[in-house]
């Protein structure tokens, strides 16, 4: 069963959090700042559910010579 997913914050939490990070907020920007941090969470979340277990790491590929003469 995948990990349950985190509350979405409520418009005070998301002030409280804006106060913390000592970013001023004005309140007429509260709902969008609010729906944009749930939907943050929200992918971060989908994320972390993600195995990467049988992908090697990007230092694995090699990267050959850049080519600089192409034409536009």
């Amino acid at each position: 069963m995948p990990p349950e997913a985190p509350e979405d914050l409520a418009p005070h939490e998301a002030a409280q959090w804006a106060r913390r990070a000592g970013l001023p907020l004005e309140s007429d920007r509260l709902d969008a700042v609010t729906v944009t941090a749930n939907h943050i969470q929200a992918v971060v979340a989908t994320l972390r559910e993600l195995d990467f277990g049988d992908v090697p790491p990007a230092s694995a590929h090699a990267v050959g010579p850049e080519v600089g003469d192409a034409a536009v």
